[in-house]
């Protein structure tokens, strides 16, 4: 077996590191969410902790792990004697796959010994075996929704509830949840984000010396793993003890009242929503002070439990990255530090955590490497915050909310320099006007009409693995969800001609029924968009821009992937391939210029080579093309023959013409495409069903 990666051998990412910490040295802190960039050592950190984490003892046996001196009474497994057998083991690190199923994570019924020993017995699941140790879940954003609720109840509650197929079990699960994410891939729902104890952003250094540490130590590993890990034994023994100090520590750490309201003034001042902010950074903090040696919170631990802990739940529009205002989070810091506070420590501006004198070399805070003491060339932290990389400014690019929404336009948007009302002979090049956008609104619910089946999500009708049983069916192939109770009935009727003689239950290949289950998938979204001089025109576009950010808002919250096709001047491109990332395609919506011709045809016919080479790539997933134009078709191209390669793909047409005489010409567009249509002005009055022409 290979060697795990030293923990102490990671160089920078201090902020991950110190959150990591925390929760080892308090679960109650919730667990941490990273975000970030592919290739970043996300998973390599999480690993390389988990080696770090004290042994812990277990009664001999158990599959709940159960602690002998504090054995849980109502473990399945026992009750445990006082007295009974006991091993130490190290803490466990279990792994959630994407695709695993309830019954996996939870635990269920063991069939196997229901249908034979005719007994209900309980097979636990991922949840009781990560009890006392590390849950990571790699890719948590697209782990099904429901599955992340599961877990995230779980690791609130410390206990996981199994109530199923008959069997009442109740077991602890106390671990140190982890997740990572690429924020690419697509985003976690705010919801969940909030379950979340604490979140860092994590990115790759940009500084060439830290760089080359990082490769010149990967190399050293891979060559020679053990040779490797054995010149950081020093360091890795020295954190495992100072981890088991902190947590001894703990209970003793005192929360001052002014700390307290201190805490409440911060969460408060950025607008979280409920009070699971200010229970997630005292608790943080109290870690911090524990991990330091503290009997006390100080306003340093604040402000750290601040920087980690609060910016995935400040109050933001769903397509802002998580972000923290550094100088509303330092005035706050300062506001409510109180005036009999001798510790200035997390409000003044050139506080920063770890640097207090005398302050322990294993400081993980963010201008600190937590491998000081064994020496970290590497380390200089640089790519530390928590909010750096984002690219945003202020509080990370709220949607202009004035009337109109002419004004901030988002990443590459010109505000009040927006000319919505060029028409025909407005600029055509590609340095064409660029329109606001307003706040978003809730949009008619789409749907792709039948049965399909594709990935799990929240629009159309389709089967799924995850979703209510609405039958049973004779298996093809392997069973994958046996229906219990249709399997017994199927075989109940020829036990005697089959000879039983004892307990249990004979049965054939013949007798076995899988449950049919029937959900909602996600669909690909994909938005063909007239960003043409005619559209522009009456100042149309900001209204049309909004009207195509909602719908992407409503793609988001049905975890879509999205696409967006716009055409323009003489030629139609795809602004953004099909992706799951809906933020991008928010950015790129901002950004979208307009002016010049309508290739309306060339529109369609690029809209259907996407559909092609996507059908190629995820023949699973059904499209929806959303066309948004006024119909207008005024440069060369056949529209019939275009529209004509959209032949049985869901279609909906928002017909964005206005004005007292108007043409009718979405509506023709809709009748070729066999499409419902939509008026650009009633997009937000109602929420409608959308049925397929025909």
């Amino acid at each position: 077996m290979i060697a795990t990666y030293p923990f102490s051998a990671i160089v920078g990412l201090d902020d991950l590191k110190l959150a990591l910490v925390l929760n080892a040295v308090s679960p109650r802190v919730g667990g941490v969410l990273v975000r970030g960039e592919k290739g970043t050592a996300k998973s390599t950190i999480v690993r390389a902790l988990a080696a770090q984490l004290p042994s812990v003892d277990v009664v001999a046996g158990c599959r709940f792990a159960c602690d002998p001196r504090a054995a849980d009474p109502q473990c399945p497994d026992g009750p445990h004697d006082p007295g009974e057998q006991r091993h130490r083991r190290p803490a466990a690190l279990v792994e959630l796959p994407v695709g695993a199923s309830e019954d996996r994570l939870v635990g269920s019924l063991d069939v196997e010994r229901a249908l034979t020993e005719g007994v209900k017995a309980f097979e636990p699941g991922l949840l009781a075996a990560a009890h006392r140790g590390v849950l990571y879940v790699d890719e948590v954003n697209l782990l099904h929704d429901h599955l992340v609720d599961l877990l995230l109840d779980a690791a609130a509650l410390g206990t996981c509830y199994v109530e199923r197929e008959g069997v009442s079990v109740r077991h602890a699960a106390r671990f140190l949840l982890v997740g990572t994410m690429n924020p690419e891939e697509g985003e976690l729902r705010p919801q969940l984000l909030d379950r979340f104890g604490l979140t860092v952003e994590v990115k790759a250094s940009r500084d060439p010396e830290e760089r080359a540490e990082v490769v010149r130590r990967r190399l050293a590993y891979d060559a020679a793993p053990e040779e490797f890990v054995a010149r950081w034994t020093r360091e890795e023994v020295a954190l495992g003890e100072r981890i088991a100090r902190a947590r001894a520590l703990l209970g003793s750490v005192k929360l001052p009242d002014a700390r307290l309201r201190q805490i409440a003034g911060v969460c408060a001042g950025f607008e979280v929503d409920g009070l699971r902010a200010d229970l997630v950074t005292a608790h943080a903090a109290m870690a911090h002070a524990a991990w330091h040696g503290r009997d006390a919170v100080t306003g340093e631990d604040v402000g750290v439990a601040c920087r980690l802990s609060l910016p995935h739940r400040r109050r933001r529009d769903p397509f802002d990255a998580p972000g923290l205002d550094e100088a509303l989070l330092q005035d706050l810091l300062e506001r409510h530090r109180g005036d009999d506070d001798p510790d200035p420590g997390g409000g003044g501006p050139d506080s920063q955590p770890g640097r207090e004198e005398g302050g322990d070399p294993g400081d993980t805070g963010h201008n600190s490497q937590l491998d000081q003491e064994g020496g970290d060339p590497g380390g200089t932290g640089r790519n530390s915050q928590v909010d750096q990389g984002t690219g945003e400014s202020g509080h990370n690019s709220q949607l202009d909310r004035r009337e109109g929404g002419a004004g901030q336009a988002g990443p590459g948007g010109t505000g009040r320099n927006s000319q919505a009302d060029q028409g025909e002979g407005g600029p055509g090049g590609p340095g064409g006007a660029v329109a606001g956008v307003a706040v978003p609104y809730r949009v008619p619910v789409l749907k792709v009409p039948g049965l399909g089946a594709g990935a799990s999500g929240r629009r159309s009708r389709a089967r799924t693995p995850q979703g209510r049983g609405t039958g049973a069916r004779a298996p093809e192939g392997k069973v994958r969800d046996l229906h219990v109770t249709a399997t017994l009935l199927a075989a109940a009727p020829y036990q005697t001609e089959r000879g039983r003689s004892g307990p249990g239950l004979l049965l054939r290949d013949g007798d076995l029924r899988e449950v049919v289950r029937e959900g909602r998938e996600s669909n690909l979204v994909l938005f063909v968009v007239d960003a043409s001089g005619s559209m522009a025109a009456r100042r149309r576009m900001t209204a049309v821009k909004t009207a195509v950010l909602s719908l992407l808002l409503d793609a988001y919250q049905r975890r879509d992937k999205v696409g967006l096709v716009t055409f323009r001047g003489s030629t139609a491109e795809v602004a953004l391939p099909p992706t799951s990332s809906v933020e991008a395609g928010a950015a790129r919506l901002r950004q979208l210029p307009t002016g010049g011709r309508t290739p309306l045809a060339a529109g369609l016919i690029r809209a259907a080579e996407v559909l092609r080479v996507e059908r190629m790539r995820d023949p699973d997933r059904r499209p929806l093309v959303v066309v948004v134009t006024d119909g207008r078709a005024t440069a060369a191209g056949d529209v019939d023959r275009a529209a004509g390669l959209l032949k049985g793909v869901a279609c909906v047409v928002v017909d964005c013409e206005s004005g007292p005489v108007r043409l009718g010409l979405a509506v023709r567009l809709a009748a070729r495409l066999g499409a419902e249509v939509v008026p650009l002005d009633d997009l937000g009055d109602v929420v409608r069903e959308y049925r397929k022409a025909g």
